[in-house]
């Protein structure tokens, strides 16, 4: 576990733990040598954007599998990233998920699904105060996968007809998806994905109460990750969505 005295890394050591099937061989934090991993098979990654690429080099380049949950993670990342696979023993596999609860990734799938639906969309993401990135990677890749399944459709943009946005009240903008974040004291992750077209709205709505919430996706992974090669995004791609 590479980010293990963070609040998540915590509770994934203690999942890891549990689980009857799994062996947690190293625990590691900032400062740390990573040096041989502690003979680990597979390695979770939750540490922060700026410091996960050079670990998950570290691993790849020993042909270590790699769960990553850090966000960050832009294009010119995944492009390097996908060189140093190339270079990886044969095998080598790296699942970078936005989100690991079973219900966000359901969330995701069924906002692509609606996304031809509806004329507007926007996305509402909010978390605790000690996040430091916005908007999330969770929200981030509902906005890519809503604006692909437009595209797909033949949609246009989204209807708009501000001229006027000093402050940026009207949020960022993800591929032509606004994306709001809320960062506020008792709240961990949560996302409202908003649909409306004349006369009617679908609201959908995923909350992570606890960090345990992503321990299932998290486990999954882990098992997963030796069978899948190469760079995946997303666990949908596990889980048969």
């Amino acid at each position: 576990m590479i980010g293990a005295a963070g609040r998540m890394g915590t509770t994934v050591c203690t999942a890891v733990q549990e689980a009857p099937d799994l062996e947690l061989v190293g625990r590691f934090d900032v400062g740390d040598d990573l040096g041989d991993l502690g003979g680990a098979d597979v390695v979770v990654e939750f540490s922060v954007p700026d410091s996960s690429p050079g670990n998950v080099a570290h691993c790849v380049s020993r042909g270590v599998h790699v769960v990553v949950g850090t966000t960050g993670w832009d294009d010119t990342r995944l492009e390097a990233l996908r060189g140093q696979l190339a270079q990886a023993p044969a095998g080598t596999g790296v699942l970078i998920a936005p989100n690991f609860a079973i219900g966000a990734i359901l969330m995701m799938t069924f906002a692509q699904t609606a996304a031809r639906f509806y004329e507007s969309v926007e996305i509402i993401e909010l978390h605790h105060p000690n996040k430091v990135d916005a908007p999330s990677g969770t929200a981030a890749r509902t906005a890519r996968l809503v604006a692909q399944a437009r595209q797909a459709a033949g949609m246009g943009p989204v209807p708009d007809a501000t001229s006027t946005d000093p402050g940026g009240a009207r949020g960022a903008d993800v591929d032509g998806i606004h994306v709001h974040g809320v960062r506020l004291r008792g709240l961990v992750a949560h996302q409202e994905v908003l649909f409306g077209t004349e006369g009617e709205g679908l609201t959908l709505r995923h909350d992570s109460f606890d960090r345990v919430s992503f321990m299932p996706g998290v486990l999954a992974g882990v098992r997963g990750v030796r069978s899948h090669p190469g760079l995946t995004i997303g666990l949908e791609h596990y889980l048969g969505l």
